[in-house]
C-alpha cells in the first residue's frame, strides 16, 4: 500500500510541525493540514515566515521548503478527508473541566467529532492514525464510529493506527528529524507498513517500533508521566537542599554519573509546564481509579501535586524575602512561556507564579521574546494595566518591550523561563536600574551568581543551600 495523499486535522502544536517535516522529507506525497481556525490556517500561509502560529526553531526554513510544493494549509476538511489515503488525527485533549472525571480524564469531544467527520467524508480505504496523545482504548471509539459508517459499504473501509509524537517542544524539529524512536500500534500489518514506510525515508528502521493499538497509547501517557516524575523529584531535593545547606547542582552532577539513572531532566527549577505532562499524569490517574488502582493512582498524582507545591512555594519565598509583602511593588518577570525555544504557556509555572504575586498586590512586568499580550492576559485572567495607586493593594501586570525596562524600579528580577539570553545579562548595568536593596529569584539557574552579587543584588537560586 503505497500513501500518495495525507490530510492532518489539527494545525497545532504538534500536527502543523510534524506534516511540515513528513512534507519536507517526503516530496512525493501530498499534505494537506486542515482546521477549522481561520485565523491559525492564514497564519501557517503568511508569506512572512515570522507569523507562523507555532515558534519553533527551525521550522520556518522546513515550512520555506515545503509549503506550495507538497504542503497545503487550509480550511476545506471534508474535501481534503475525501482526498486523502491516510488521515491523522491531531486535535487538542484538554483534561475536562466539569461532568465525569473533572479534573483528570481527557476531553475527547474534539477527537470524536473528527473520527465523525472521516466517517462522513472518507472514500476507499482510509488509513486513520491517532496523532493526539489519548487515553489507552480511545481507539475502539474510533473504530467503532467507523466502522458504523461503512456497514454495508463495501468501497468504504479504515483501518486505525496509534502513532503518538515524542517530541519537545523547544527542540522539536530536531525531534522530528532525528527521533529516539517512532512508535506505530495497530492490528493491520498492512497499514503498519504503510506508516512505517513514510517514516522510512529518513529514520532507520530499527527505530521503526511496532505494537498493539493499547500499547502505543499507554506508552505516551506512561513517557509523560515518569519525566515529570523525575522533574517532581529534582524539585523536591531542590527544596531540601535550600532547607540543609547542599546545592542542587552538586547533586544532582553526583546522581547523573549514575548510569542507572543519567543527567537528564535533573535540572531543578519551578516545575514542568507545557500541553501534555499535567494531563496525561492526571488521566493516568484517572484511568488508574477506573481500573481499581487507588494505590497507584495517588502516588500518580502526588507528582502533580509537588509540582504545584513547588510554584506556590517560589511565589511565597518571593514574599517573604521581600519583608513580608510585595504590595505596590514592581517586579520584573523575565520569561513567561513554559520552557525556552517555544511560544507555548500551557501550564508555565510562569503562571501559577504570577497570579499568586497578583494576588499580593504586586505590579509586574513581563517580558518574554516571543509570548504576546493577548496570550497573558488569557493566561493570567486579567488585562495588562500599571497600578497608578501603589499601596492599592490591587495586583496588576503590562508587558515590556526589553530587559532594561523589565528592572527599572523593581525591587526584584525573577527568571521563571531559561531563554537564552537572560544567562548573559550585564547584572551591574541592571543593577543600576532597580530600587535598593534589590534581589533576584533565579528559578532557573540560568544566571552567574558572582556576576549577580558584584552587582550588588542579593540573589536566591533554586537549589542553593547559601540563599
Amino acid at each position: 500500500m503505497t500513501i500518495q495523499r495525507i490530510c492532518c486535522i489539527g494545525a497545532g502544536y504538534v500536527g502543523g510541525p510534524t506534516m511540515a517535516v513528513i512534507a519536507d522529507r517526503c516530496p512525493q506525497v501530498q499534505v494537506q493540514v486542515v482546521d477549522i481556525n481561520q485565523a491559525r490556517i492564514d497564519a501557517w500561509n503568511d508569506p512572512d515566515l515570522s507569523n507562523l502560529p507555532v515558534y519553533e526553531p527551525g521550522l520556518d526554513r522546513v515550512v520555506e521548503r515545503a509549503r506550495g510544493r507538497n504542503l497545503h494549509f487550509s480550511t476545506d476538511v471534508a474535501a481534503s478527508i475525501a482526498a486523502a489515503d491516510m488521515v491523522f488525527i491531531s486535535v487538542n485533549t484538554p483534561t475536562k473541566t466539569k461532568g465525569l472525571g473533572a479534573g483528570q480524564a481527557s476531553d475527547l469531544r474534539w477527537v470524536e467529532a473528527c473520527a465523525r467527520e472521516v466517517a462522513q467524508a472518507a472514500t476507499g480505504h482510509t488509513i486513520v492514525v491517532e496523532k493526539s496523545t489519548l487515553p489507552v482504548r480511545t481507539a475502539a471509539a474510533i473504530k467503532t464510529i467507523l466502522e458504523a459508517a461503512s456497514e454495508g459499504e463495501e468501497h468504504r473501509t479504515f483501518s486505525v493506527l496509534s502513532n503518538p509524537e515524542f517530541l519537545a517542544e523547544g527542540t522539536a524539529i530536531r525531534d522530528l528529524e532525528a527521533p529516539d524512536r517512532v512508535l506505530i500500534g495497530g492490528d493491520d500489518p498492512e497499514s503498519i507498513d504503510a506508516l512505517a514506510a513514510i517514516y522510512a525515508h529518513w529514520v532507520p528502521q530499527q527505530q521503526i517500533l511496532r505494537t498493539n493499538l493499547w500499547s502505543s497509547e499507554l506508552s505516551k501517557l506512561t513517557a509523560n508521566a515518569f519525566l515529570a516524575q523525575r522533574i517532581s523529584s529534582i524539585n523536591s531535593i531542590a527544596a531540601f537542599c535550600e532547607a540543609s545547606g547542599a546545592d542542587v547542582r552538586e547533586v544532582a552532577r553526583a546522581i547523573g554519573t549514575d548510569s542507572r539513572i543519567g543527567p537528564k531532566f535533573l535540572n531543578a527549577g519551578p516545575g514542568f509546564g507545557g500541553s501534555c505532562f499535567q494531563k496525561d499524569i492526571l488521566n493516568l490517574v484517572y484511568l488508574c481509579r477506573h481500573f481499581g488502582l487507588p494505590e497507584v493512582a495517588d502516588y500518580w498524582e502526588s507528582v502533580v501535586a509537588l509540582n504545584t507545591w513547588q510554584q506556590h512555594r517560589i511565589a511565597r519565598l518571593v514574599v517573604e524575602k521581600l519583608f513580608g509583602t510585595v504590595t505596590g511593588k514592581r517586579l520584573a518577570i523575565l520569561g513567561f512561556a513554559f520552557k525556552a525555544d517555544t511560544n507555548d504557556t500551557r501550564e508555565a509555572p510562569a503562571i501559577r507564579i504570577c497570579r499568586d504575586l497578583l494576588e499580593e498586590g504586586a505590579q509586574l512586568a513581563i517580558h518574554d521574546p516571543k509570548v504576546a499580550a493577548h496570550q497573558m492576559a488569557h493566561d493570567l485572567q486579567q488585562e495588562p494595566a500599571f497600578q497608578a495607586e501603589a499601596l492599592s493593594g490591587t495586583g496588576c501586570w503590562a508587558q515590556v518591550r526589553s530587559i532594561e525596562d523589565a528592572v527599572e524600579g523593581a525591587d526584584a528580577v525573577l527568571v521563571l523561563t531559561e531563554w537564552q539570553h537572560y544567562r548573559d545579562l550585564n547584572w551591574i548595568s541592571l543593577a543600576g536600574r532597580m530600587r535598593k536593596p534589590a534581589w533576584v529569584f533565579d528559578a532557573r539557574a540560568v544566571a552567574d551568581p558572582e556576576q549577580v552579587r558584584a552587582a550588588g543584588l542579593t540573589l536566591w537560586r533554586v537549589g542553593d543551600g547559601e540563599a
